[in-house]
């Protein structure tokens, strides 16, 4: 397990649309960076605590770009944890899957000409996922958090943060609204990275990586909920 050092710094009360949370931030020194808790209720010492690890996407969760389903998963996460009653959010400084802001344009344009998103993080000379969850599992720690039943639909995400001793109890799915901007994003999360969607019958525009096969989504979707 990789070890950094995560110092929370202040917390503040924040009243949302979706509910009233205390809002602390983490300083991960070693990266300089900060990254961010959304609290709602009391969690420490409890077990089965609903959280969502959300990895920033400025594009999707500040301008509402429509090329993905960030914004959205953001924003559906907030809402459930404020009507359990409590819960954590962990927003993570690690932009476009890990690559940066700078490239993830990169990779936006290479997405227009054609690729994939795997295959344009690949062309930039990164992995298809570069994210690391080692400060959410800190986070975690540092909050006294026993349990938690996850909001994700990233199989690898469950299995990254079980690797880094957090007990996940629960996998709690998200919903993404298709839309034309992201029906191949989110063809992609499903087919070539293994995302528990299940985004039933969708064909996409003609010349747009193979059209449509609309009923692999489902299909996928249901054979690795299988798996999970």
């Amino acid at each position: 397990m990789k070890t950094q050092q995560i110092e929370r710094r202040v917390c503040a009360r924040i009243p949302t649309g979706q509910g009233e949370f205390q809002l602390c931030l983490y300083l991960e020194a070693a990266e300089d960076k900060e990254h961010l808790a959304l609290i709602s209720g009391r969690v420490a010492g409890r077990s089965d605590v609903l959280v969502r690890v959300h990895s920033e996407c400025f594009t999707g969760d500040v301008l509402g770009s429509r090329r993905c389903d960030c914004g959205e998963q953001l924003y559906q996460s907030m809402a459930l944890i404020a009507q359990n009653g409590s819960g954590v959010l962990i927003y993570l400084r690690q932009e476009g899957r890990g690559i940066g802001l700078e490239d993830k344009l990169r990779a936006y344009n290479l997405q227009d000409q054609g690729y994939d998103t795997v295959e344009a993080n690949l062309k930039l000379g990164h992995q298809a996922d570069e994210r690391d969850y080692t400060v959410a599992a800190e986070v975690l720690k540092d909050l006294g958090v026993r349990s938690i039943r996850l909001i994700t639909n990233n199989p690898a995400k469950i299995e990254h943060l079980t690797e880094l001793g957090v007990r996940v109890s629960e996998r709690v799915p998200l919903e993404s609204t298709v839309l034309p901007d992201n029906a191949e994003y989110l063809r992609t999360k499903v087919e070539r990275m293994n995302h528990l969607l299940n985004l039933g019958p969708l064909s996409l525009p003609a010349g747009k990586n193979g059209g449509g096969q609309a009923g692999s989504y489902g299909e996928r979707a249901s054979r690795n909920g299988r798996r999970a």
